[in-house]
C-alpha cells in the first residue's frame, strides 16, 4: 500500500466505527505557552483532557502534522544519521473524550493492523505498564487481560514508567499506555534473537508503531496523582513506520514518499542513494527536513531569528550544510525540492499547493542568505586559523568558534571539518561550556513556574461578553501563582468576563477589578488552551467577593478601530495588487497596527496612495459592522469569508463583515467604520521573501499626524514665491526624513509620496 492508500484506509476503518474524522491542526501552535509547535496528535484537544471545554464529538480522529525539534521531544539530531527518527511526521490518532476506554481501544487497534494491513500476528509484541511503586500506580493488569484475548502472553511485556506512563507534560492529564511493536527483522535474524529482548532497546527493525494513551490521572504541580473524573483515549501511529512495516522496507526512507524526493536529490547532485554512507545520510537529512520547513511556512511561521522562526531557520539551515558539505551544492537547492514535495503530499495537504509559490520564495531567500554565511564563515575561520599558526597555537579558542556558531549562524561541524583540514585542534570543551551558559541563559528567560489552581467555586462555563460589554459584575473562579524571569504574579479565571483575550492579532486587554475596598489593576489578558486567564500583580484580600470588572474602554476602542482598519487594509490590498494576497500576521494595539502579507514585490508608492484612499473611502462611508457569532464553517465560506493558513477553526465561526470585506475573525471591532476616524499608511517593506508589511494609524494618532505634516507643508509653502528654494527644501526633507511627533519614532520609515508630488 501506498502512504496515501494507507492513511485513506485509516480513516474509512475509524469512520466505520462511528469516529468523526477531524483535520489536522496547524503545525505551529498558538495560545499554549508550554508548545511552540506540535508534537502529538493530542495537543490541540487538550482543552478536553483539561476540562476547559467540552468536545462536541466524543469520538474524533486525525491524522496531524508534528514536529518534534525542541524541549522534551527533541529528535533533530538524529534525524538522518539513523533511518527512522523524523523531525516532522504524520501521527495516525484516534482519541475518546469519557467515551469508550481500553478494551474496544485495544480490539480496534487489533483488527485495523491484522485484518485490514494484514500484519503478521507472530512479528507483533506488546507492551503493558507494570506499575510504579513511587507513585502508587499498580500495574495494568487491565490492558494485559484484554490483550490476552489476542496474543500469546508471552508476547505482552511489562515496562516501566520511562516507557510506558505517558505523561503531557510535568503537570496534566497522564495515564498508563500501551505500545504495539513490529518485528521486521528479516528470518534468519529471528531465528538468532529473540524479538522481545529488542523491543524498546531502539532497534531500527523492531520498532513501535502504535502507543495506546489512557488518561486515568492529573498530574498536579506537587508532583501528586489524583484521578480524572473521567477517563479518556489517546493513540497515535507514525504514519512513516506504518509504512516502513507495510511496504516491507528496513528504512522509513526507503517508503514510496521518501523515495520520491531522494529521486530528485539524486537527479541534482548526481549522486546514487545507497551507494555512500556519508551522501546517504546527506539525502536522508535533507529529504525529511524539507517537510518540516514547507509545513511549518504554509502554516505562517516564516524563518526567523528568535522562538519558533528560529527553530525553522536552525532546520534549514542544517539541511543547506549537509548539501553543501556531502554533496558539493553551492547553490540553493531546497526551494525546488519544495515543488516535488507540493506533488507528493498536496493532494492529503491542499495548503503545500495553494502556498507553493510562497514556500518556495521564502526557502530561496534563506538559503542564498546562508550560503553568504558560510562563505563569510570560512573566511573567518582561516582569519583565525592564520592568527593561531601565527602565535604558534595548533588549537582555536571555545570562545571564538562558539561566537563563530551563535553570532554568524556557522555550524560547529563544519568549523571542525575545516580545522582538522588545517591539522587545527578546536576547544570542544570551552564551546561546550559557552553553548552550556548559553541555553541557561535562555532556559530563565522562558521559564514559566505555575503553582496548582486553586478552585474557589465550580464553574465549567467561562462566559466572555466583551464583545458587548466593556464592564461587569463577576466572581474569581480559581487563581494560581505563576514564577517568569523572576518575577511573581497571579493569574486568575472569572466567571464571565468582558476583558479580551490576546489572540488573532489584536493584544489582551487591561483595565481592573473592585470590590468596593480594594482595586486590583489587570495588566493583561490571555488565552492559555482556550481558557481566558487575566494577569494581576497581588491577589485581593478578599477572593470570594463580587467584583465589578471595567476594561480600559479608550484603550480598548482605539485597538478595535486598528483592528477594524486591518481588515479594510486586507480588502484593500487585495482589490489594488490582486487576490493572492493574503494574510500572514498581524499586531493590533491601541498605538498602531502592523499588517504582514504574502505579496512578491514592492509595493510602489502610487499603489499605496490608492490603497490608503481606498480605505479612508470605507472609512467616510460609515459602513456598519454585520457581525455573525456562530456561523456553521461550511456556510461562512460560501459567503466568501477568508480563513488563514495557520488557524484552527471549529465548527462554528465568527465572521466579520463591513461591506465587501467579509472575514472570520474573534476580534473585537468598531460597529460603524466612521469610528476609525482617519486612515494613514506610515511604512511599507520586506520581512521575508515574498512577505512585505504595512504599518499604520487611525483615530487621533492619525488625524495628529496630517495636522503635523500640514504645518510642515505651511512652512515649504511659505518658499513658493522662490521656486530654486523650494526644490532644495523639498529635495533636503526628503533625504533627511521629517521629523515625527515623539509618540510615532518607533516607526522606522514614512511613505514620502506628498512631499513628491509637492
Amino acid at each position: 500500500m501506498k502512504i496515501n492508500e494507507i492513511r485513506k484506509a485509516y480513516q474509512d476503518f475509524l469512520n466505520r466505527k462511528n469516529i468523526k474524522i477531524v483535520p489536522s491542526a496547524p503545525m505551529v501552535v498558538k495560545n499554549d505557552p508550554t508548545l511552540m509547535f506540535t508534537n502529538a496528535g493530542m495537543n490541540q484537544f487538550k482543552d478536553f483532557f483539561l476540562g476547559y471545554s467540552e468536545s462536541p464529538d466524543k469520538r474524533i480522529a486525525n491524522t496531524q502534522k508534528c514536529l518534534r525539534v525542541s524541549g522534551k521531544h527533541n529528535d533533530l539530531e538524529e534525524v538522518g544519521v539513523d533511518t527512522y527518527h523524523h523531525t516532522m511526521f504524520e501521527m495516525l490518532g484516534n482519541w475518546s473524550f469519557g467515551d469508550y476506554f481500553k478494551e474496544d481501544a485495544i480490539n480496534w487497534a487489533w483488527e485495523l493492523l491484522t485484518s485490514v494491513y494484514k500484519i503478521d500476528k507472530d512479528r507483533m509484541y506488546v507492551t503493558v505498564f507494570g506499575g510504579d511503586e513511587k507513585d502508587g500506580v499498580p500495574a495494568d493488569t487491565e490492558s494485559e487481560n484484554f490483550w490476552l484475548k489476542h496474543i500469546a502472553a508471552d508476547r505482552i511485556l511489562k515496562a516501566s514508567k520511562k516507557d510506558n506512563f505517558w505523561e503531557m507534560g510535568d503537570t496534566g492529564p497522564c495515564g498508563p499506555c500501551s505500545e504495539i511493536h513490529v518485528d521486521m527483522r528479516d528470518e534468519a535474524e529471528r531465528k538468532k534473537t529473540d524479538g522481545k529482548t529488542l523491543v524498546n532497546n531502539d532497534h531500527p527493525q523492531v520498532i513501535e508503531i502504535w502507543n495506546l494513551v489512557f488518561m486515568q490521572f492529573n498530574r498536579k504541580a506537587n508532583g501528586e496523582l489524583e484521578k480524572l473524573p473521567a477517563t479518556h483515549v489517546d493513540t497515535g501511529m507514525g504514519l512513516e513506520r506504518l509504512a516502513m512495516c507495510l511496504q516491507g522496507k528496513q528504512s522509513n526512507y526507503d517508503t514510496d514518499m521518501f523515495q520520491f524526493l531522494i529521486r530528485f536529490m539524486e537527479q541534482i547532485t548526481g549522486k546514487k542513494y545507497r551507494e555512500n554512507e556519508t551522501t546517504d545520510i546527506a539525502m536522508r537529512v535533507i529529504v525529511d527536513h524539507i517537510r518540516a520547513i514547507s509545513f511549518s511556512i504554509a502554516d505562517g511561521q516564516l524563518p526567523s531569528n528568535s522562538g519558533a522562526g528560529y527553530v525553522i531557520r536552525r532546520i534549514l539551515r542544517r539541511a543547506v550544510r549537509y548539501g553543501y558539505q556531502a554533496l558539493g551544492l553551492k547553490e540553493p537547492f531546497l526551494c525546488d525540492l519544495s515543488v516535488e514535495l507540493g506533488k507528493a503530499m498536496g493532494d492529503a495537504f491542499p495548503e503545500l499547493k495553494s502556498q507553493g509559490e510562497l514556500i518556495q520564495k521564502v526557502i530561496r531567500e534563506e538559503e542564498a542568505s546562508f550560503f553568504r554565511t558560510l562563505e563569510t564563515g570560512i573566511k573567518r575561520i582561516n582569519d583565525l586559523i592564520s592568527k593561531a599558526k601565527t602565535e604558534g597555537k595548533n588549537e582555536l579558542a571555545g570562545a571564538a568558534v562558539f561566537e563563530l556558531y551563535d553570532t554568524f549562524g556557522f555550524p560547529f561541524d563544519l568549523t571542525s571539518l575545516i580545522a582538522r583540514e588545517n591539522k587545527m585542534l578546536l576547544d570542544e570543551r570551552g564551546f561546550e561550556a559557552e553553548l552550556a551558559r548559553q541555553k541557561d541563559r535562555s532556559r530563565a528567560a522562558t521559564q514559566v513556574e505555575s503553582d496548582d489552581w486553586v478552585i474557589l467555586m465550580n464553574d465549567d462555563v467561562q462566559e466572555f461578553i466583551g464583545y458587548d460589554f466593556m464592564h461587569t459584575n463577576l466572581y474569581i473562579v480559581k487563581y494560581r501563582k505563576v514564577k517568569q524571569k523572576n518575577k511573581e504574579f497571579y493569574q486568575l479565571v472569572f466567571n464571565v468576563t468582558p476583558f479580551y483575550a490576546e489572540g488573532g492579532g489584536q493584544v489582551g486587554d487591561q483595565g481592573s477589578i473592585s470590590n468596593g475596598e480594594e482595586t486590583i489593576e489587570i495588566f493583561d489578558t490571555k488565552k492559555e488552551n482556550n481558557l481566558i486567564i487575566h494577569l494581576c500583580e497581588k491577589l485581593p484580600k478578599n477572593l470570594t467577593a463580587v467584583f465589578k470588572a471595567e476594561v480600559k474602554s479608550h484603550q480598548r476602542k482605539l485597538t478595535q478601530a486598528n483592528h477594524s482598519a486591518t481588515h479594510l487594509l486586507h480588502h484593500a490590498l487585495r482589490e489594488v495588487l490582486g487576490k493572492h494576497v493574503e494574510q500572514k500576521g498581524s499586531l493590533v494595539n491601541d498605538e498602531y497596527l502592523r499588517f504582514d502579507f504574502s505579496h512578491f514585490s514592492k509595493v510602489t508608492d502610487e499603489e499605496l496612495a490608492l490603497i490608503e484612499q481606498k480605505v479612508n473611502e470605507k472609512i467616510k462611508a460609515g459602513i456598519h459592522l454585520d457581525e455573525k457569532r456562530t456561523v456553521p464553517i461550511s456556510v461562512a465560506q460560501e459567503m466568501g469569508a477568508m480563513a488563514l493558513f495557520g488557524e484552527k477553526y471549529g465548527d462554528f465561526v465568527r465572521v466579520i463583515k463591513f461591506g465587501d470585506s467579509v472575514e472570520l475573525c474573534g476580534g473585537c471591532h468598531v460597529r460603524s467604520t466612521s469610528e476609525i476616524g482617519m486612515f494613514k499608511l506610515i511604512s511599507e517593506g520586506s520581512v521575508a521573501a515574498g512577505i512585505r508589511r504595512i504599518e499604520a494609524i487611525t483615530s487621533d494618532k492619525a488625524e495628529n499626524y496630517f495636522k503635523e505634516r500640514a504645518e510642515q507643508f505651511e512652512k515649504i509653502s511659505a518658499l513658493l514665491n522662490k521656486p530654486a528654494d523650494v526644490a532644495l527644501a523639498v529635495e533636503d526633507l526628503i533625504k533627511k526624513k521629517l521629523p515625527f511627533p515623539k509618540r510615532l519614532k518607533k516607526f522606522s520609515a514614512v511613505s514620502w509620496l506628498e512631499l513628491k508630488m509637492i
